[in-house]
């Protein structure tokens, strides 16, 4: 499985991160998230034999769809924080970016930093055109997030089993368009400054 994940996901990075594609030793950090009450806007808390079997498929959907989840480090101490990338099992009405980070590293603006990477990636490496965000109505953090990475609600765009909101992220052209990119890119600044203490922002 290493050699698979070496030789066939590319390696993400950023400023504090590096995106690599999920291993055996990452399982105890995913399975004690999808096993809390974190996991309740993405279809938990699951029990052992569910969250293995859906870590199982986070690595099959690499080998399946030729992209998937990456899993986030620290890129100094390669302390795990979360998961975030591109997500399509059967019955999904289109790709999505999605994230999910550990409890215990939340509010650091980790996720905003990594789900603009990879979805740089996406439409820069690999050519898309559009991506989706599926997210819990209820899920207001994701929600914000979401709205910071530029995306808006797209109610014209079937959802996956009708409990679900879609945000449609910004196209490439927009992406690149300077109102967004720099929004995007002084707000990731502002977390990577060790001194930012956010008050009253939207976590993660």
């Amino acid at each position: 499985m290493s050699q698979f994940t070496s030789t066939k996901i590319p390696e993400l990075r950023t400023k504090r991160l590096v995106l690599r594609g999920p291993e055996p030793q990452d399982y105890p950090d995913f399975k004690a998230t999808f096993s809390s009450y974190r996991s309740r806007f993405m279809g938990g808390p699951l029990n052992a034999y569910e969250a293995w079997m859906l870590y199982a498929a986070e690595i099959g959907h690499w080998e399946i769809r030729g992209y998937g989840m990456w899993m986030i480090h620290d890129a100094e101490t390669d302390e795990t924080y979360g998961m975030a990338g591109g997500w399509k099992p059967a019955g999904w009405p289109e790709a999505e970016i999605a994230w999910i980070i550990w409890p215990r590293v939340a509010g650091r603006g980790i996720a905003l930093e990594a789900a603009e990477r990879v979805r740089r990636y996406f439409y820069n490496d690999l050519g898309w055109e559009t991506a989706v965000s599926y997210l819990d109505p209820k899920n207001l953090d994701s929600i914000r997030l979401a709205e910071r990475l530029g995306c808006k609600k797209d109610h014209e765009a079937p959802s996956v089993d009708g409990n679900d909101v879609v945000y449609r992220h910004p196209t490439p052209a927009q992406c690149r368009s300077s109102q967004i990119a720099d929004a995007i890119a002084q707000e990731i600044g502002f977390y990577q400054n060790p001194n930012f203490k956010p008050e009253g922002w939207a976590l993660d």
